[in-house]
């Protein structure tokens, strides 16, 4: 009817044998609508009323108009007069209108709103649907402020028809999503799981839309509905194409019902019911039979609905990841589609697999498929399927297969595409040194990595080679003689010349015995290449000039001419110049002594986990990246049970989630001046630090050391800098109790799918400073983003915190830094709450959390001798002075552990003091802007038993009780 009103406007000038012309017929177009528009503007303007009839046939044409991208500014009122037919062909114009046109800041809306009601009041169920599909299609939060009570009425009403039940649900659940702070489900909430058992599919479909995205919101509200989605599914997948004619698609019972069904049930744990639990495996065992019946059509849509339940099945599965059958089952069938000839199945088998390659029950069964992973990759048409099959590889590497991994990743990046040569790059970099029992392999295969896709090598790649080169004695050599025969090339990369110069640089010496590698041809070497780099590589290769000095004394006549020569001296670069100034007047005046202390190794760096796994993240992009594997899972399988890790092997959990999650806090936190040395740092606690090449908040206590490009490490370490890498933070999930910050000031606070929220802090007497890290896990924009804390009661008196403002939008993929200055002012208790407010997609997020700022985050160590100390503990001998606490061990009794635990509270710890060498005692003072407090701390440990004694004594009992508690807590 629409079309049948609106052609006649624009088809009279379209008559004629020849092809018209496109300027002219436009032209016609806009003259023949402009007087079209003339005429409508009249007839609603005219003194005449104008029946229902005529009125639906002006509007219906405007809105035809509107549709061929013309402006319309009148006939909105009209529109509105046709919701208040009783007509079905005018009311229906009228919403049409009302749906395409008016937007939610219309005068109008009181008056649609009204006439919206009288229709949800007529009980007639036409009119209630077309109300309710204008509520959806506007889902304006003015019409969720005036409907949002109104629609679970009806959704729940039992003389509700099934037709407007499946209007109102799906109604609700747009209202939902626009405005999820008006849709309070309430009292409602125990009839609309109910729905489930609605005899009528329809009604059940839209229903478990509706429950699945509210169970998002508040799974504790809905979840009895478990029980009612296993017990649908049950029936479903147990019935006759037959039994369900009306919702049966080419034999395959109420696919997509049974895929919303499986969705819902993917918001949960698996039952805790055992009688749930199995008809539930019993479901998904059917589901993989039927996946090997054969088919009862050729036709695709028979094989595509099939398949979407299989996979929605699969998925279910291993979100579930408690039963090892199922999960191999599930593999083998993956498996067979491996080679499917339909290319979607394809690739969705190996991103089924990547998930599956992270579970211990599959991760053998994945293995298996290997050599057709491997062939997928070399024969592949489509780069999206050859990408999902670089991702498979990488998730289902461990020790026993890494180095056939490796080289057919290594094999294939000489001929990838280029847009995924990075991430290859990147994904082998991981896999060697992760898995490297010998670092002669690693060495060999990150020099591979060059030579093959230097572009690609990133400089996280080079520096992490570097840090495992200096760190491990026994491949220094190796390392040496393997980079001086690489730079014998005619062609080398700029990459491996920087990787060449800061190794010969450090370690020349251990290979200037042999005569094809004496001193004077290293330098020649490294010479060679020097005119063909960047400023930053001659930079580099000055500093590995002036180490060589230090190493081969004999060379130093011809290194000085070359730094003593105009283009060094004059150099245009000032960075350039400077360097060649100052080292050939260190060279010139410094004694051998003086020279071979400041030029002296590189110390070892500190032992972290690798950041370029943060680079990896960051180049999938949010939500792409499949799960790490746990090591320890990794290693009982590809070692029967033990697992036996390098130093230097990741060990980077993953926090399970329903869907593979990124950690995206890692998102361009670490920076780097370009080519600089990965920098060097003694850490300033014992305890392990959960960051990855972390750049700190405040200055550090840093080793002074020339070496290549040395004097870039101190940009790092800028108190006003504070940027943190989380790339393989230890993630909290929700059971870890708040108590796991007591001991560390960094980490990752908070997470869900959205957001994740990193803290970096430092605290000094009773002043601190916390540096918020909120980042967006998703590819959209956070929009009205506001962060506030909050201090109840008591605590506004007891602890100030000062947030600044932060941005009010976060970019997707990005991340927010917010700082917060604290002071204490006395002694308290409770925790003040961080709360977060940000509007994603249009629906309002709220999130509350903890900040662990605790009372020994104050504690300040104190040296004492043992006279000092039993002295001071026999004066603070009172009753109500001393507290102490005997509980059993929650951890392994490890000594280097608890020595850790204890300085990482505060403490300093004091040996020698307690004359039973197995006790642990400590010393400090809490600082608060009106006291002091001294503290003193005995923890005794009973191995045996497992059970440890600890006493705490200061000058206020209230302090004694709360770091008692604090750090009873931590063992």
């Amino acid at each position: 009817m629409l079309q049948s009103h609106a052609e006649k406007l624009i088809l009279n000038h379209r008559s004629g044998s020849d092809p018209p012309d496109p300027g002219k017929s436009k032209e016609a177009e806009i003259k023949r609508i402009n007087k079209e528009l003339a005429n409508i503007r009249s007839k609603f303007k005219g003194d005449k009323a104008l029946d229902g009839y005529s009125k639906k046939k002006y509007v219906c044409k405007l809105l035809f108009i509107f549709l061929l991208g013309h402006d319309i500014d009148f006939g909105h009122m009209e529109a509105v007069n046709l919701l208040s037919s009783n007509k079905y062909t005018e009311k229906q114009i009228g919403y049409l209108f009302i749906s395409v046109l008016v937007n939610s800041n219309s005068d109008l809306i009181s008056l649609i709103n009204n006439a919206i009601k009288n229709d949800l009041s007529s009980r007639n169920p036409t009119f209630m649907n077309l109300a309710l599909h204008c509520i959806a299609n506007v889902g304006s939060r003015e019409m969720a402020e005036a409907f949002a009570a109104e629609v679970p009425r009806i959704l729940v009403a039992g003389d509700t028809m099934d037709s407007v039940k499946q209007s109102a649900a799906l109604c609700l659940l747009r209202l939902n999503r626009t405005s999820p702070d008006l849709v309070l489900m309430g009292e409602w909430t125990a009839r609309v799981v109910h729905l489930l058992n609605d005899q009528h599919l329809g009604v059940v479909t839209a229903a478990t839309s509706l429950i699945t995205t509210l169970a998002q919101k508040s799974p504790e509200d809905f979840k009895t509905s478990v029980s009612l989605a296993v017990a649908r599914l049950s029936r479903i997948v147990s019935s006759a194409s037959t039994d369900l004619q009306d919702y049966t698609y080419y034999f395959v019972a109420a696919p997509w019902l049974s895929v919303k069904l499986l969705r819902l049930l993917q918001c949960y744990p698996p039952p805790e019911d055992g009688a749930i639990r199995g008809r539930l495996t019993e479901c998904l065992e059917t589901i993989l039979n039927k996946a090997q019946e054969p088919p009862k059509s050729k036709k695709v849509q028979h094989s595509n609905a099939k398949n979407a339940v299989l996979f929605e099945a699969i998925s279910l599965i291993i979100h579930h990841d408690s039963e090892p059958t199922l999960l191999v089952r599930a593999c083998n069938q993956l498996g067979q589609f491996l080679q499917h000839r339909e290319t979607n199945l394809r690739y969705l088998a190996l991103e089924s697999m990547c998930t599956l390659a992270s579970s211990e029950f599959s991760h053998e069964a994945v293995k298996t498929h290997i050599e057709t992973v491997i062939n997928a990759l070399k024969s592949e048409r489509d780069v999206s399927v050859r990408q999902r099959a670089v991702d498979l590889l990488y998730a289902m590497c461990d020790r026993s297969n890494a180095k056939q991994i490796v080289a057919e990743m290594l094999s294939y990046l000489e001929t990838a595409d280029y847009s995924i040569r990075e991430e290859i790059v990147l994904k082998v970099a991981i896999l060697a040194e992760k898995y490297a029992v010998d670092y002669t392999w690693y060495v060999d295969t990150i020099l591979n990595l060059i030579r093959f896709a230097g572009d690609y090598v990133s400089d996280e790649v080079w520096y992490r080679v570097i840090q495992i080169v200096i760190n491990r004695d026994e491949v220094q050599g190796y390392a040496a003689k393997t980079v001086f025969e690489a730079l014998q090339a005619p062609a080398c990369h700029e990459n491996l010349v920087k990787v060449g110069g800061y190794i010969l640089g450090e370690f020349g010496n251990l290979i200037a015995g042999d005569s094809r590698s004496s001193p004077l041809i290293q330098f020649d070497l490294l010479h060679s290449k020097f005119h063909l780099c960047s400023v930053p590589t001659r930079a580099l290769l000055l500093s590995a000039y002036i180490k060589f000095i230090n190493l081969f004394p004999e060379v130093k006549g011809t290194i000085q001419e070359v730094l003593r020569s105009d283009s060094q001296l004059r150099n245009a670069d000032v960075e350039l110049q400077q360097r060649a100034v100052e080292y050939l007047r260190l060279s010139s005046i410094a004694s051998t002594d003086i020279l071979a202390t400041v030029l002296e190794e590189m110390p070892p760096f500190p032992e972290r986990e690798s950041s370029i796994l943060a680079k990896l993240k960051r180049k999938k992009g949010p939500g792409n990246l499949h799960p790490d594997l746990d090591e320890n899972r990794k290693e009982r399988s590809a070692n029967g049970g033990t697992a036996n890790h390098s130093s230097t092997t990741s060990n980077a959990k993953v926090a399970a989630s329903p869907t593979p999650s990124t950690d995206l806090l890692g998102l361009g936190s670490t920076i780097t001046t370009q080519n600089s040395a990965p920098p060097a740092s003694k850490g300033a606690s014992l305890l392990v630090d959960v960051f990855s090449e972390n750049i700190a908040a405040f200055p550090v206590e840093t080793p002074v050391a020339v070496g290549p490009v040395a004097d870039e490490n101190f940009s790092s370490f800028l108190p006003n800098n504070p940027q943190v890498a989380y790339a393989n933070a230890t993630l909290p999930t929700a059971e870890e109790p708040e108590d796991k910050f007591v001991c560390k000031n960094n980490g990752v606070l908070y997470e869900n799918q959205l957001l994740q929220i990193g803290l970096k802090s430092e605290f000094r007497q009773n002043l601190g400073r916390m540096y918020v890290f909120f980042g967006n896990k998703t590819s959209t924009q956070f929009m009205n983003f506001a962060a506030s804390v909050v201090c109840q009661d008591n605590l506004q008196a007891q602890l100030n915190v000062h947030a600044k403002p932060a941005d009010p939008t976060v970019d997707g993929g990005a991340q927010l830094q917010q700082i917060l200055n604290i002071e204490c002012m006395s002694d308290f208790v409770d925790a003040p709450v961080l709360n977060i407010q940000f509007r994603y997609g249009g629906t309002l997020q709220n999130v509350a959390v903890k900040l662990p700022i605790t009372l020994n985050k104050f504690f300040q160590p104190t040296e004492m001798t043992s006279q000092d100390f039993f002295q001071r503990w026999k004066q603070l001998g009172a009753p109500q002075q001393e507290v102490q606490k005997i509980f059993k061990a929650k951890h392994s009794m490890d000594t280097e552990v608890t020595k850790a635990k204890i300085m990482g509270f505060g403490a300093a710890l004091l040996d020698g003091v307690d004359p039973n060498p197995s006790n642990f005692v400590g010393a400090g003072v809490i600082h608060t802007k009106t006291t002091q407090v001294g503290c003193l701390l005995r923890l005794e440990p009973n191995t045996q038993a497992q059970m440890y004694r600890l006493t705490l004594r200061t000058s206020r009992d209230t302090v004694s009780q709360r770091l008692c508690d604090l750090l009873s807590e931590q063992f």
